[in-house]
């Protein structure tokens, strides 16, 4: 590291201990936790400096949870969308389940924010898909000469013992460091006043910090902020200027309006500016979602990101800090713009996103991905995808290749978890036990000697093609195992995680207890362990 880049990263450290202390007294306290409340490894700072490897701190193998007075609400000016959860549906007469890909893990790290701080989860935050996407899964690679490698596995439901859970994985190729295309990236930083905080803009800084030591002499840079006026603070910088990067990063102070419109405008001009063709060309927004979108209407701002989409140059966003963030916009935001939403809540998690995770967060290799699953009604009687619920698409939506859907990045893989109930378990009415089952006949599907439980479909685009391509395999019991794999338990019990935050009317025996004795199963996994906290402090926060 050069003399001139450790002494930015000593002030940004610096700027982190004076904010700190500021911020503690300003607007968030109103919104924080009483009481003796002790953070863990989620901190926020504004150091670089690699995840702590301490075991958490446990008594008789339960972890010691924050102590709060009382749990408190989430503040008035944080926005989420609702959904309608979707529910069981019959094969016979929907044979067809269809929805768009999905890799964002927004909701989950948000909410592990707010369990910490001792803030009742808005249902309306929850948002399963994306618990069980937070995971890695170990799926098997893709064979030579394909993009994607599908994964399919059945196992008894754990909160509902009359079901199946069937949990369907789609692995993307993984790309070496020499594969990947040179990047042309634009930071677009929200400087406004709303961003001062230790959580918001220090920790923006010090995520791409993080981003621009990984470029490299072949890639682009440029840098806009956007507060009351916009400004370009650098403009097509090499990688390898990485003391420019982030001299020009660290001089970023927040103050005044959000003149959202004006920065996004300045932003797009640039990526187009420096346009590397067959390259990686992104738009990253960093913001807490409070964006003025000026005079233009949401719908002009959708039309803009999604005419720059279609010419090659994708957004994605970057969320932060608390008190005020507007994740149902951040959401819509990355979605126009065929990128990812994630939320950053701490370094750890700046790390993982934007440098161990870096190929899938920034290198796509597909898009418009659909995924179509068949279910044979004579095998299963009903069915229901957890999740998903802003993805669904009609069945006809997945052969027409107008359709918009989502992208998956280099390495990313999308699990997708359906409840199952298998044909023949005619004792039950929508789960509920009937007493004269016997006098109910059940009408089942001809039996045409197809065995098969499932055909799953896959679409998508290649990343520079306009040509759809379609795949498909058929499944059926040889995927049953009586004993699940430890993948199979991890996104079950994430997905009963979410359940009980929703309080879902599908969540059955589920409990916190399970979620955290699952998850506390894979001592060696340290996602895993992440989520037996949480579970753990969820009990806490909800008894």
């Amino acid at each position: 590291m050069s003399t001139k880049l450790r002494s930015i990263t000593a002030m940004a450290a610096a700027c982190t201990l004076i904010m700190g202390a500021v911020c503690s007294c300003g607007s968030r306290k109103e919104y924080a936790p009483k009481g003796d409340y002790r953070k863990d490894e989620h901190k926020n700072n504004n150091v670089i400096e690699q995840p702590r490897d301490e075991e958490p701190e446990c008594y008789e193998g339960a972890c010691e949870s924050p102590v709060w007075d009382q749990p408190v609400e989430v503040s008035p000016d944080e926005s989420y969308k609702e959904y309608i959860e979707g529910g069981f549906k019959d094969p016979k007469a929907e044979p067809l389940s269809t929805f768009s890909a999905d890799v964002d893990t927004a909701s989950f790290t948000n909410v592990r924010r707010l369990i910490e701080d001792g803030v009742i989860v808005p249902e309306e935050a929850v948002r399963a898909e994306e618990f069980i996407n937070y995971f890695d899964y170990d799926y098997p690679d893709p064979e030579e000469g394909r993009i994607f490698g599908d994964y399919v596995e059945l196992a008894d439901c754990p909160w509902n013992s009359r079901n199946k859970i069937m949990m369907i994985g789609i692995q993307g190729r993984r790309m070496e460091k020499k594969e990947l295309p040179p990047s042309n990236l634009v930071f677009l930083i929200d400087s406004s006043g709303s961003m001062a905080s230790y959580d918001k803009l220090p920790l923006v800084q010090t995520a791409f910090s993080m981003l621009a030591e990984q470029l490299t002499v072949n890639d682009r840079v440029s840098i806009v902020t956007y507060a009351g006026s916009s400004d370009t603070r650098i403009s097509g910088a090499s990688g390898k200027d990485k003391d420019d990067i982030l001299e020009a990063l660290y001089s970023i102070t927040a103050s005044g309006g959000t003149n959202g419109e004006g920065g996004i405008n300045k932003a797009y001009k640039l990526a187009e500016k420096y346009f590397i063709e067959g390259g990686n060309n992104r738009v990253i927004l960093a913001t807490d979602g409070d964006l003025n979108i000026g005079a233009s209407s949401v719908d002009e701002l959708t039309e803009l990101i999604e005419s720059k989409r279609d010419k090659g140059i994708y957004l994605s966003v970057l969320g932060f800090g608390t008190g005020n963030l507007k994740d149902d916009r951040m959401e819509a935001l990355a979605d126009n713009g065929n990128g990812n939403y994630s939320y950053i809540d701490s370094v750890e998690e700046a790390q993982r996103v934007l440098v161990k995770e870096m190929n899938g967060t920034l290198f796509t290799i597909a898009k418009d991905v659909k995924v179509q699953v068949e279910f044979n009604p004579s095998q299963i009687s009903r069915y229901r995808l957890i999740g998903y619920d802003n993805r669904l698409m009609n069945a006809e939506d997945f052969y027409d290749n107008t359709k918009d859907a989502g992208e998956v990045g280099a390495g990313h893989s999308v699990t997708a978890l359906y409840e199952v109930e298998l044909a023949g378990s005619g004792d039950t009415y929508r789960g509920v036990p009937l007493e004269f089952a016997s006098e109910h006949p059940e009408e089942l599907a001809a039996d045409t000697g197809r065995s098969e439980l499932c055909k799953l479909s896959v679409t998508y685009k290649p990343v520079n093609s306009n040509e759809d391509i379609y795949e498909s395999q058929l499944f059926g019991m040889e995927k049953y195992n009586s004993v699940p794999s430890d993948s199979l338990k991890l996104a079950s019990a994430a997905a009963e995680f979410a359940m009980l935050l929703k309080n879902s009317e599908y969540k059955g025996t589920s409990s916190f207890g399970h979620v955290f004795d699952t998850a506390f199963e894979m001592d060696d996994n340290e996602k895993a362990q992440e989520l037996y906290e949480l579970a753990w402090n969820a009990e806490k926060l909800y008894r």
